[in-house]
Protein backbone atom coordinates (compact mmCIF):
# COMPACT_ATOMS: atom_id res chain seq x y z
CA UNK A 1 0.00 0.00 0.00
CA UNK A 2 3.12 2.23 0.55
CA UNK A 3 4.04 1.87 -3.19
CA UNK A 4 0.56 2.49 -4.44
CA UNK A 5 0.63 5.84 -2.30
CA UNK A 6 4.14 6.95 -3.32
CA UNK A 7 2.83 5.85 -6.68
CA UNK A 8 -0.73 8.41 -6.54
CA UNK A 9 1.38 11.22 -5.27
CA UNK A 10 3.81 10.77 -8.29
CA UNK A 11 1.28 11.05 -10.47
CA UNK A 12 0.06 14.35 -8.96
CA UNK A 13 2.88 15.96 -8.45
CA UNK A 14 3.49 15.04 -12.43
CA UNK A 15 -0.05 16.39 -13.39
CA UNK A 16 0.81 19.53 -11.39
CA UNK A 17 3.57 19.73 -13.81
CA UNK A 18 1.76 19.30 -17.20
CA UNK A 19 -0.95 21.97 -15.81
CA UNK A 20 2.22 24.34 -15.44
CA UNK A 21 3.74 23.47 -18.85
CA UNK A 22 0.66 23.65 -20.85
CA UNK A 23 0.01 27.02 -19.17
CA UNK A 24 3.53 28.40 -20.13
CA UNK A 25 3.22 26.87 -23.70
CA UNK A 26 0.10 28.71 -24.00
CA UNK A 27 1.52 32.17 -22.87
CA UNK A 28 4.43 31.41 -24.93
CA UNK A 29 1.86 30.93 -28.21
CA UNK A 30 0.38 34.35 -27.30
CA UNK A 31 3.23 36.57 -26.90
CA UNK A 32 4.90 34.46 -30.35
CA UNK A 33 1.87 35.87 -32.00
CA UNK A 34 1.63 39.21 -30.88
CA UNK A 35 5.37 39.87 -31.24
CA UNK A 36 4.92 38.53 -35.17
CA UNK A 37 2.29 41.00 -35.74
CA UNK A 38 4.75 44.07 -34.70
CA UNK A 39 7.77 42.30 -37.18
CA UNK A 40 5.22 42.54 -39.82
CA UNK A 41 4.36 45.93 -38.56
CA UNK A 42 8.01 47.00 -38.77
CA UNK A 43 8.86 45.45 -42.22
CA UNK A 44 6.35 47.61 -43.92
CA UNK A 45 7.93 50.97 -42.45
CA UNK A 46 11.70 49.66 -43.32
CA UNK A 47 10.39 48.80 -46.95
CA UNK A 48 9.23 52.04 -47.77
CA UNK A 49 12.59 53.44 -45.56
CA UNK A 50 14.83 51.16 -48.01
CA UNK A 51 12.77 52.84 -51.10
CA UNK A 52 14.32 56.44 -49.75
CA UNK A 53 17.71 54.91 -48.87
CA UNK A 54 17.79 53.46 -52.29
CA UNK A 55 17.33 56.96 -54.15
CA UNK A 56 20.09 58.44 -51.89
CA UNK A 57 22.96 56.26 -52.30
CA UNK A 58 22.30 55.49 -55.73
CA UNK A 59 22.55 57.26 -59.29
CA UNK A 60 24.75 59.91 -59.76
CA UNK A 61 25.00 61.33 -56.09
CA UNK A 62 26.81 59.82 -53.69
CA UNK A 63 26.00 61.51 -50.56
CA UNK A 64 28.08 60.69 -47.43
CA UNK A 65 27.11 60.26 -44.07
CA UNK A 66 29.09 59.96 -40.71
CA UNK A 67 27.09 56.43 -39.72
CA UNK A 68 28.24 55.00 -43.39
CA UNK A 69 31.90 56.22 -43.63
CA UNK A 70 34.19 52.88 -42.54
CA UNK A 71 37.13 54.09 -40.37
CA UNK A 72 40.57 53.80 -41.78
CA UNK A 73 41.59 51.15 -39.18
CA UNK A 74 39.58 49.28 -36.94
CA UNK A 75 41.04 48.51 -33.76
CA UNK A 76 38.18 48.38 -31.50
CA UNK A 77 34.49 46.65 -31.89
CA UNK A 78 31.66 45.57 -30.22
CA UNK A 79 28.91 43.10 -30.00
CA UNK A 80 25.84 43.23 -28.97
CA UNK A 81 24.25 39.70 -27.81
CA UNK A 82 20.57 39.42 -27.70
CA UNK A 83 19.93 36.68 -25.42
CA UNK A 84 16.64 35.30 -23.46
CA UNK A 85 14.78 36.98 -20.67
CA UNK A 86 14.76 33.64 -18.60
CA UNK A 87 14.96 30.37 -19.38
CA UNK A 88 12.48 27.01 -19.83
CA UNK A 89 13.67 27.25 -23.88
CA UNK A 90 15.47 24.42 -24.41
CA UNK A 91 18.91 25.84 -25.80
CA UNK A 92 18.06 28.82 -27.31
CA UNK A 93 19.62 30.77 -24.87
CA UNK A 94 22.64 28.13 -24.55
CA UNK A 95 22.96 28.12 -27.98
CA UNK A 96 23.55 31.95 -29.00
CA UNK A 97 26.03 31.98 -25.96
CA UNK A 98 28.27 29.28 -27.53
CA UNK A 99 28.08 31.37 -30.90
CA UNK A 100 29.18 34.57 -28.98
CA UNK A 101 32.02 32.44 -27.00
CA UNK A 102 32.75 30.95 -30.63
CA UNK A 103 33.45 34.46 -32.23
CA UNK A 104 34.68 36.44 -29.13
CA UNK A 105 37.53 33.55 -29.19
CA UNK A 106 38.29 34.14 -32.94
CA UNK A 107 38.31 37.62 -32.62
CA UNK A 108 41.78 39.26 -32.66
CA UNK A 109 40.94 43.19 -32.07
CA UNK A 110 40.20 44.60 -28.52
CA UNK A 111 36.50 43.25 -28.29
CA UNK A 112 33.56 44.66 -25.97
CA UNK A 113 30.15 42.60 -25.29
CA UNK A 114 26.65 44.67 -24.80
CA UNK A 115 24.27 42.35 -23.56
CA UNK A 116 20.59 42.88 -24.43
CA UNK A 117 18.73 40.61 -22.13
CA UNK A 118 18.48 38.97 -18.23
CA UNK A 119 18.69 35.28 -18.80
CA UNK A 120 21.74 33.51 -16.73
CA UNK A 121 23.53 36.82 -15.58
CA UNK A 122 25.54 34.61 -13.65
CA UNK A 123 26.42 31.91 -16.71
CA UNK A 124 27.13 34.75 -18.43
CA UNK A 125 29.72 36.23 -16.00
CA UNK A 126 31.53 32.41 -15.68
CA UNK A 127 31.23 32.98 -20.15
CA UNK A 128 34.64 34.83 -20.10
CA UNK A 129 33.00 37.84 -22.18
CA UNK A 130 33.98 40.96 -21.81
CA UNK A 131 30.66 42.91 -21.19
CA UNK A 132 30.40 46.49 -20.64
CA UNK A 133 26.99 46.79 -20.53
CA UNK A 134 23.49 45.01 -19.83
CA UNK A 135 20.46 46.14 -20.87
CA UNK A 136 18.12 44.04 -18.45
CA UNK A 137 14.95 45.47 -18.54
CA UNK A 138 13.45 44.08 -21.89
CA UNK A 139 9.80 43.42 -22.46
CA UNK A 140 8.61 40.20 -23.98
CA UNK A 141 7.16 42.57 -26.57
CA UNK A 142 9.85 44.56 -27.40
CA UNK A 143 9.01 48.10 -29.09
CA UNK A 144 10.73 51.42 -30.42
CA UNK A 145 11.18 52.79 -26.63
CA UNK A 146 13.06 49.82 -25.72
CA UNK A 147 15.21 50.16 -29.13
CA UNK A 148 16.06 53.59 -28.72
CA UNK A 149 17.48 53.24 -25.51
CA UNK A 150 19.83 50.44 -26.99
CA UNK A 151 20.64 52.51 -30.95
CA UNK A 152 21.29 55.74 -29.09
CA UNK A 153 23.86 53.80 -26.77
CA UNK A 154 25.51 52.08 -29.72
CA UNK A 155 25.27 55.19 -31.81
CA UNK A 156 27.34 56.88 -28.78
CA UNK A 157 29.82 54.01 -28.83
CA UNK A 158 30.08 54.78 -32.34
CA UNK A 159 30.80 58.43 -32.68
CA UNK A 160 32.77 58.63 -29.83
CA UNK A 161 35.72 56.37 -30.73
CA UNK A 162 34.75 53.54 -28.16
CA UNK A 163 33.97 51.10 -30.85
CA UNK A 164 35.10 51.27 -34.69
CA UNK A 165 32.73 48.53 -35.68
CA UNK A 166 29.41 46.81 -34.21
CA UNK A 167 27.86 43.81 -35.05
CA UNK A 168 24.94 42.28 -33.44
CA UNK A 169 24.70 38.88 -32.29
CA UNK A 170 20.97 37.13 -32.14
CA UNK A 171 18.87 33.80 -33.10
CA UNK A 172 17.14 34.03 -36.99
CA UNK A 173 13.85 32.90 -36.56
CA UNK A 174 13.19 30.83 -39.41
CA UNK A 175 10.63 28.85 -38.03
CA UNK A 176 9.00 27.83 -34.89
CA UNK A 177 11.09 24.67 -34.69
CA UNK A 178 14.57 26.06 -36.17
CA UNK A 179 16.44 29.60 -35.16
CA UNK A 180 19.43 30.23 -36.45
CA UNK A 181 22.55 31.88 -34.78
CA UNK A 182 23.89 34.52 -36.93
CA UNK A 183 25.27 38.05 -36.51
CA UNK A 184 24.82 41.34 -38.18
CA UNK A 185 27.25 44.42 -38.90
CA UNK A 186 25.20 47.50 -37.64
CA UNK A 187 27.72 50.17 -38.04
CA UNK A 188 28.83 51.54 -40.19
CA UNK A 189 25.90 50.94 -41.75
CA UNK A 190 25.71 48.33 -44.76
CA UNK A 191 21.94 49.35 -46.07
CA UNK A 192 21.08 46.51 -48.71
CA UNK A 193 20.02 48.45 -51.82
CA UNK A 194 17.28 46.57 -53.20
CA UNK A 195 17.03 49.23 -56.42
CA UNK A 196 18.52 49.12 -59.70
CA UNK A 197 20.44 51.90 -59.32
CA UNK A 198 18.15 54.16 -61.77
CA UNK A 199 17.71 57.51 -60.06
CA UNK A 200 14.18 59.06 -60.03
CA UNK A 201 13.27 62.81 -60.08
CA UNK A 202 12.79 63.08 -56.40
CA UNK A 203 13.12 66.65 -54.79
CA UNK A 204 14.44 66.31 -51.17
CA UNK A 205 13.80 69.08 -48.69
CA UNK A 206 15.41 70.25 -47.09
CA UNK A 207 18.35 68.98 -48.77
CA UNK A 208 19.63 65.13 -49.52
CA UNK A 209 22.13 65.16 -47.02
CA UNK A 210 19.86 66.31 -43.81
CA UNK A 211 17.53 63.82 -45.24
CA UNK A 212 19.92 61.10 -45.29
CA UNK A 213 20.78 61.54 -41.28
CA UNK A 214 17.41 61.34 -40.56
CA UNK A 215 17.01 58.47 -42.75
CA UNK A 216 19.57 56.76 -41.62
CA UNK A 217 19.27 57.18 -37.85
CA UNK A 218 15.69 55.73 -38.80
CA UNK A 219 17.24 52.55 -40.86
CA UNK A 220 19.77 52.20 -37.57
CA UNK A 221 16.64 52.44 -35.10
CA UNK A 222 14.50 50.14 -37.45
CA UNK A 223 17.21 47.51 -37.70
CA UNK A 224 17.77 46.99 -33.59
CA UNK A 225 14.35 46.98 -32.80
CA UNK A 226 13.69 44.50 -36.08
CA UNK A 227 16.51 42.32 -34.29
CA UNK A 228 15.23 42.46 -30.95
CA UNK A 229 11.58 41.33 -32.10
CA UNK A 230 13.34 38.43 -34.10
CA UNK A 231 15.29 37.49 -31.14
CA UNK A 232 12.00 37.47 -28.89
CA UNK A 233 9.89 35.69 -31.54
CA UNK A 234 12.81 32.84 -31.75
CA UNK A 235 12.32 32.63 -27.79
CA UNK A 236 8.93 32.66 -27.79
CA UNK A 237 9.19 29.77 -30.26
CA UNK A 238 11.83 27.95 -28.67
CA UNK A 239 9.58 27.87 -25.37
CA UNK A 240 6.46 27.00 -26.97
CA UNK A 241 8.47 23.75 -28.29
CA UNK A 242 10.07 23.11 -25.05
CA UNK A 243 6.60 23.33 -23.39
CA UNK A 244 5.31 21.28 -25.62
CA UNK A 245 7.57 18.86 -25.64
CA UNK A 246 7.40 18.47 -21.96
CA UNK A 247 4.00 18.21 -22.14
CA UNK A 248 3.85 15.50 -23.86
CA UNK A 249 6.97 13.84 -21.56
CA UNK A 250 4.60 14.35 -18.74
CA UNK A 251 1.25 12.55 -20.92
CA UNK A 252 3.54 9.76 -21.17
CA UNK A 253 5.22 9.40 -18.02
CA UNK A 254 1.48 9.74 -16.43
CA UNK A 255 0.52 6.93 -18.41
CA UNK A 256 3.59 4.59 -17.67
CA UNK A 257 2.76 5.77 -13.78
CA UNK A 258 -1.56 4.91 -14.13
CA UNK A 259 -0.27 1.33 -15.56
CA UNK A 260 2.56 0.92 -12.66
CA UNK A 261 -0.55 2.06 -10.11
CA UNK A 262 -2.61 -0.84 -11.69
CA UNK A 263 -0.10 -3.49 -11.67
CA UNK A 264 0.26 -1.97 -7.78
CA UNK A 265 -3.61 -2.16 -7.05
CA UNK A 266 -3.96 -5.53 -9.39
CA UNK A 267 -1.39 -6.99 -6.83
CA UNK A 268 -2.77 -5.56 -3.85
CA UNK A 269 -6.15 -6.99 -4.38
CA UNK A 270 -4.87 -10.85 -5.56
CA UNK A 271 -2.54 -10.66 -2.15
CA UNK A 272 -5.79 -9.82 0.04
CA UNK A 273 -7.66 -12.79 -2.47
CA UNK A 274 -5.37 -15.16 -1.16
CA UNK A 275 -5.16 -14.17 2.22
CA UNK A 276 -8.88 -14.88 2.79
CA UNK A 277 -8.61 -18.12 0.59
CA UNK A 278 -5.96 -19.21 2.87
CA UNK A 279 -7.81 -17.96 6.41
CA UNK A 280 -11.21 -19.96 5.08
CA UNK A 281 -8.87 -23.04 4.40
CA UNK A 282 -7.38 -22.66 7.96
CA UNK A 283 -10.74 -22.36 9.52
CA UNK A 284 -12.00 -25.64 7.70
CA UNK A 285 -9.17 -27.34 8.56
CA UNK A 286 -9.47 -26.51 12.25
CA UNK A 287 -13.56 -27.42 12.00
CA UNK A 288 -12.49 -30.82 11.38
Amino acid sequence: MANMREIRARISSVKNTQQITKAMKMVAAAKLRRTEGGMAGIRAFAQQSQEILDELLTGENHYSNRFLAPRKEVKRVCYVLFIGSRGLCGVYNHAILRYAQDILAQEKRDATVVVCGRWGRDVIAHAGLPVSKTFAELSDTPNMDEALQVSEYLKRMYLSGEADEIHLIYQHFRSALQQIPSTMQLLPATPERSGDGTANDYIFEPDAESILENVMQLYLNNTVLSVMLEAKVGEQAARMTAMSTATDATTELIGELSLKMNRARQAAITTEIAEIVGGANALKKAKK
